[in-house]
């Protein structure tokens, strides 16, 4: 069994120093552990730590971290070529290149984002070795502004559009990553709602998903900031489970080009942070206009997207502004430490000036009577992911290199089920998208341009009414990240302390549960990512809820300076 030191889990809320000093030069210093962007590149400005050291140091902690001591299991690949990238942006930075948006920042990919010089794999043992023919858009960008990407992370397989009831960050070639807030497998006897026993190796605390090990990383001090992607919630729940910030923008301000997908209807990737300034920084070099997808053509109306986002951190941006929080059934189904949290965010926004008010989204029931088809033919529901999945993967994976081992869903589920193994938790999402004819003009086709619509109409309609009067939405966590994942519309999750992490069925007697990381999410209209980077950095900035995980504390190499 998976092994963690209890006398250290225990102490999963302690704080950490985690400020660079920038006093008189004999006394910098830096502090790996909550490194900032800005605190990371001021270093390597004024001489006190090379990229070269900054990599060594976090590949240091992943060795110590990652696959040993915890095994948090963020990483399913390291880029073998970090350190040698890490001095080649030194020697550039040493002949006077001009500094660019992330030079030298360490950052994690998620493994469904292509690298030209690592596998993409989706945490798939079907996608074992495959790797792409060339970076995918949002991968050039950042290696473009100077970032160094680190690895490709775990995630929950196929972004948790493989099959139903697989716990959150669990893949087949990647095995489970653990919340590093209490990374403990969980212990509790008996079987889940479908048949599968709890003490599976699963985690006891979810590190949410399926951008997993972004998230993990990131909150774990493995690397700088990370990139994960979401259709569903999947940048929004790792974001409150590790206590981080996450962005899922607007689809269509960030390209999706070279990212393995479940459906161009809702995908869509975005930075995780450790604060929101370094989210705002991430996004800025990752949105705009690519001609490979053409949802981002609406870059080019003005005013969409923005290059750089870190011009809208303001502290007094909550002021004078209106921000509805539905009750039903998001705030109703809360636990008593979950409304806590949520209080204490709402007394918050109003210290700040802002006008807080309960609503109800008018299309909610509606909305809720049309979830998602888990299975083809089935009626009243929306197929719109089912038949976006085999649409888009078949796309992506007919782009792939004949040495990949699969080139469709088709070829997907049957080397799962020619390999047993690879199917800890079956496939039957991916089973039942294989039945969907995609042909234009087909009976799946014209229903799910059916589904589609009311889709639209009940998630944008709903929404809209509410900013017809109002700047933003409040949702706890990642509750309300369904809704406008259908809409296409942007939202950004923030640190909002800790609630009891209480599952059903209990714990058993004995096993100490620990708190676990809880957030809120700010909600807009299509393109307000720049309003809610404001009232996300305002909100982070009078509560500074987030602190570091105790299970990857700092090591002697994580610091640097001179007294």
């Amino acid at each position: 069994m998976k092994k963690f030191s209890i006398a250290l889990a225990l102490a999963a809320l302690a704080v950490y120093p985690i400020r660079a000093d920038r006093g008189g030069i004999g006394s910098a210093r830096l502090q790996l552990v909550e490194a900032t962007v800005a605190d990371i590149q001021k270093a390597a400005q004024t001489g006190l730590a090379s990229t070269a050291d900054i990599v060594h140091a976090y590949l240091t902690r992943i060795a110590a971290y990652d696959k040993t001591g915890p095994h948090l299991n963020a990483y399913l690949t390291l880029n073998p070529n970090a350190a040698a990238q890490a001095r080649a942006e030194d020697a550039e930075r040493h002949h006077g290149r001009a500094r660019l948006p992330l030079d030298g920042i360490p950052i994690i990919l998620k493994d469904n984002v292509d690298t030209r010089d690592m596998q993409t794999s989706a945490g798939s043992v079907a996608l074992t070795g495959s790797v792409p023919p060339d970076d995918a858009t949002i991968t050039r960008k950042l290696r473009k502004a100077g970032a160094i990407i680190m690895g490709k992370a775990t995630l929950t397989e196929f972004a948790n559009f493989l099959t139903n009831g697989m716990p959150a960050g669990y893949s087949s070639l990647g095995g489970y990553g653990f919340n590093p807030f209490d990374p403990r497998p969980d212990p509790r006897p008996g079987v889940d709602s479908f048949g599968r026993p709890f003490a599976d190796g699963r985690q006891a605390l979810s590190p949410g998903g399926s951008s997993s090990g972004p998230g993990i990383a990131v909150s774990a001090n493995l690397a700088t900031v990370g990139i994960g992607t979401e259709t569903s919630g999947s940048i929004l729940s790792p974001g409150t489970q590790n206590l981080l910030v996450g962005i899922k923008p607007t689809v269509g301000l960030v390209s999706r080009d070279g990212i393995i997908p479940i459906s161009a209807d809702q995908d869509t990737a975005g930075p995780l942070a450790r604060t929101v300034t370094d989210a705002a920084k991430v996004l800025g070099v990752i949105a705009g206009y690519d001609p490979a997808d053409p949802a981002t053509a609406a870059c080019l109306t003005p005013g969409n997207c923005h290059s750089d986002y870190t011009r809208f951190l303001d502290r007094h941006a909550l002021a004078g502004k209106r921000i509805a929080v539905p009750q039903t059934p998001y705030v109703s189904g809360l636990t008593p430490s979950q409304l806590q949290v949520m209080n204490d965010a709402i007394a918050v926004l109003r210290d700040l000036g802002a006008t807080v008010d309960p609503v109800e989204i008018p299309t909610q029931t509606a909305l809720n009577a049309f979830g998602g088809c888990g299975v083809h033919g089935q009626a009243n529901c929306s197929t719109v992911l089912l038949y976006g999945f085999k649409r888009d993967l078949n796309a992506y994976l007919a782009t792939l290199n004949a040495s990949s081992p699969s080139h469709s869903l088709a070829d997907v589920i049957a080397y799962n089920s020619s390999h047993p193994g690879a199917t800890k938790y079956g496939q039957d999402l991916a089973i039942q998208s294989q039945l969907f004819d995609t042909t234009p003009g087909s009976s799946d086709t014209i229903r799910y341009q059916q589904d589609r619509a009311l889709d639209l109409q009940l998630s944008r309609g709903g929404l809209d009414a509410i900013y017809a009067s109002y700047d933003a939405i409040l949702f706890p966590a990642n509750r309300g990240a369904n809704i406008a994942a259908r809409a296409g519309y942007p939202s950004i999750v923030v640190p909002g302390g800790f609630v009891a992490n209480a599952p059903t069925p209990p714990f058993p007697a004995g096993f100490n549960a620990l708190p676990a990381p809880y957030g809120v999410t700010f909600s807009g209209p299509a393109f307000s990512e720049a309003k809610l980077i404001g009232f996300a950095y305002a909100f982070e900035q009078a509560t500074h809820h987030r602190v570091a995980p105790a299970s990857a504390p700092p090591l002697p190499s994580d610091s640097f300076g001179r007294r």
